[in-house]
């Protein structure tokens, strides 16, 4: 019975297809919040950092542009590679005075963004699979 479990559930592309879906979707969900209600809050917090503004437009590619590509299965490593330098640039800008805390109810105080973070890293080593929209393996 195990080995038919295993069997049937043997779908290396579906699960990666499910992964980078889901979290380039959650991922372009923030991404269509700053399309919507702009930049300026990032923009502040740079400024706050000492940072130009206008690295505040990068948050398109790793929130808009990279999530529709890792969706699409176009240039996936890439792309994962840009979700995870969005994470590492949100966790210096907002979250390493979080690094070693917990909340109250007990999750880690950057759990949000390591998931991402870690999903972006698991996508970037495991690639695009068979799912794509685009035939050209060097392209996936």
């Amino acid at each position: 019975m195990l080995s038919t479990v295993n069997r049937l559930l043997d779908c290396p592309d579906l699960g990666k297809f499910i992964l980078r879906a889901s979290f380039a979707a959650m991922m372009l969900m923030h991404g269509w919040h700053k399309i919507t209600h702009g930049l300026s809050g990032i923009a502040g917090i740079l400024s706050a950092n000492g940072l130009p503004t206008w690295i505040s437009y990068g948050v398109y590619m790793g929130e808009v542009v990279a999530p529709i590509l890792l969706i699409l299965g176009i240039l996936t490593r890439i792309s994962a590679l840009f979700m995870l330098g969005t994470m590492v640039f949100a966790w210096l800008l907002t979250g390493v005075t979080k690094t070693f805390t917990v909340t109250a109810v007990g999750a880690w105080g950057i759990e949000h963004m390591m998931v991402f973070f870690f999903a972006a890293l698991a996508i970037m080593f495991l690639g695009c699979g068979r799912y794509s929209v685009i035939s050209n393996p060097a392209w996936r």
